[in-house]
């Protein structure tokens, strides 16, 4: 059994930005806290991850990635 003070804050480590509203939209992506990159689709999500190192990008775990301003499947403001 563990106490709180034992436990660790992980941060999610990709975190998904709303959409910006640009010809075409696109996403702004963080990898560990850094700005990563712009992402167009899901997969240049999982582009950028693993060009940061993040290998295991499961799109559906909020331990992975978090979505910020629609989930996954939102692309057009």
């Amino acid at each position: 059994m563990t106490n709180d003070a034992e436990e660790v804050f992980h941060p999610t480590p990709v975190v998904v930005l709303g959409v910006v509203p640009a010809d075409p939209p696109y996403r702004m992506v963080e990898i560990n806290g850094e700005m990563a990159g712009a992402a167009y689709d899901m997969l240049d999500v999982i582009r950028l991850a693993h060009r940061a190192g993040v290998t295991d990008v499961d799109l559906d775990d909020p331990a992975v990635v978090r979505w910020v301003g629609g989930a996954k499947y939102k692309w057009v403001p």
